[in-house]
């Protein structure tokens, strides 16, 4: 889709309000890539059938901007008006005030040459959360922080609600957060074999067998460098999380050893949740089980992701759904009383029935919680270079609607929500929880409310500090985080240099 944006009259350069409009696009149009073509505004736009043109004009009292949308059944002018003297503000305020009137115009066109409006209306953004969450913090009741999603965003009110219900979730965690504290992800980028929808930094441990005992070395290494240097600028641990990949991919030694090496070295005196994603059941034993229940951790992962058999295969695993039920049961006799199961709506050769099925069998199983994701295609999955079909997007909205309404009935409540790019239909993932037993590493990751120090392959730390965001990348492939692992540890004293400054 061509984007066109009048520059004369736009503060900030037209480059700045890129993402904006692409963010709206990807909402509208979600089969379409952006283009800027160069040089001068056509005259005679008569035979254009998929771009747009942005304008602004500000006139003495009031500001118009338009977007003026072009689709082969049509043209249609979106128009946002605001007053003018807004345009008199701070810089970065007025920045804000013609986004959001752009990404507006946008959809107010884009919907009436559809017809339909998206489930999420003009919210766009991983983190849909953030707005109600700051309504609450602002003293508004969750009903008026509903309404102001579904008037100024035209949110649907069955997914106003969803997020309004993910914010009280969010403000209960960041009240209970104390400052000094952070939490801490140790990544496993291994897995028995890389499913077809995956884009994470996994690596297919049958072909990498000889790069699992090394990464091991060099992540216990890295712990300990970690806990030096959180201990020395007076931090410590509220949340602790394993996952991958598959973390049970390693063995039942090496997952002593790593554990063994986060107790010695880590500040984990006030940690108030261990979670370990055992995840895919091929990778699940009683010696496996055992040791993560003597380290003390509380919550676990079983991830079918779906029930039918066909759709497993499908998505290259090579397990069935019973080996799904049996690993559940293996966890509990084990002794397990939190544990998490992941369904993925859209799935390639499921149905709506099959995924109902899917659903109502995890039910029968009754894990504490249920996360439900959206398919999202992404680059880099085999899913998305080998192509086939998958449920369309309105085959996932019954999806998801189903699954609200039957674990609602079933007392598990949302509790945090994100969406990604390229997601079918253009939907949502909701984590759900009986009540009590909510994740709190995934409200706070989710929702930013404090910094989160990740370890291993692909890892990427988020120091955070009022108004105030740093990422530290660790290398993307475990060859690579081998071969650069000095400048792994090298930069784990940003941490502490990040907080002398943060308190100065």
């Amino acid at each position: 889709m061509k984007l066109w944006l009048e520059t004369s009259n736009f503060p900030w350069s037209p480059e700045r309000y890129h993402y904006t409009a692409e963010q709206m696009m990807l909402t509208l149009f979600p089969g379409e890539r952006p283009e800027y073509p160069e040089g001068p505004l056509p005259r005679d736009m008569s035979g254009e059938t998929n771009a747009v043109i942005f304008t602004l004009h500000r006139g003495k009292k009031q500001t118009n901007v338009s977007a003026l949308v072009f689709q082969p059944c049509g043209y249609h002018n979106g128009v946002v008006r605001f007053p003018s003297e807004q345009l008199d503000e701070p810089p970065e305020q007025v920045y804000h005030t013609v986004q959001h009137a752009l990404k507006l115009a946008f959809y107010k066109a884009g919907t009436a040459l559809l017809g339909a409006q998206p489930p999420w209306g003009a919210l766009t953004g991983v983190r849909p959360v953030k707005l109600p969450a700051r309504a609450l913090l602002a003293g508004k009741t969750p009903k008026q922080a509903q309404k102001e999603l579904e008037k100024e965003y035209f949110v649907t009110p069955a997914r106003a609600k969803l997020a309004v219900d993910c914010a009280q979730a969010s403000v209960e965690a960041q009240r209970s957060l104390k400052p000094g504290q952070v939490s801490l992800y140790i990544g496993i980028p291994f897995c028995p074999t890389r499913c077809a929808y995956c884009s994470f930094v996994s690596a297919d441990v049958g072909r990498t067998l000889k790069l699992v005992e090394p990464y091991v070395e060099r992540l216990l290494r890295e712990v300990e460098e970690t806990g030096r240097v959180l201990e020395e600028a007076g931090l410590s641990v509220y949340s602790f999380y394993m996952g991958g990949g598959t973390p049970t991919t390693l063995s039942a030694e090496q997952l002593d050893r790593l554990l063994f090496q986060c107790e010695d070295c880590l500040p984990l005196a006030g940690c108030v949740e261990f979670t370990v994603e055992a995840g895919r059941p091929d990778t699940i034993t009683r010696e496996k089980l055992e040791v993560l229940a003597r380290h003390g951790i509380g919550r676990i992962s079983i991830n079918p992701q779906t029930l039918e058999d066909q759709v497993l295969e499908a998505i290259g695993r090579k397990h069935s759904a019973g080996d799904i039920g049996a690993a559940y049961e293996l966890a509990r006799a084990v002794g397990f009383n939190c544990i998490n199961m992941d369904l993925i709506a859209g799935l390639p050769r499921d149905t709506v029935d099959g995924f109902r099925r899917s659903l109502e069998g995890v039910l029968a199983l009754g894990p504490e919680n249920i996360t439900v994701h959206t398919l999202a295609l992404k680059k880099g999955s085999r899913l998305m270079e080998e192509g086939g079909r998958i449920p369309s997007g309105d085959e996932v909205a019954i999806m998801l609607d189903f699954s609200r309404e039957l674990l609602i009935t079933q007392g598990y409540i949302p509790y945090y929500l994100y969406r990604q790019k390229y997601m079918s239909g253009s939907l949502e993932n909701v984590g759900w929880a009986k009540p009590g037993t909510e994740s709190l590493y995934n409200i706070v990751m989710m929702e930013e409310l404090h910094t989160v120090v990740s370890l291993g392959a692909g890892g990427v730390t988020k120091l955070i500090a009022p108004g105030n965001i740093l990422r530290l990348t660790n290398p993307k492939f475990p060859q690579e985080y081998l071969s650069g692992f000095d400048k792994v540890l090298g930069q784990k004293a940003q941490i502490k240099t990040f907080y002398a400054a943060s308190t100065q």
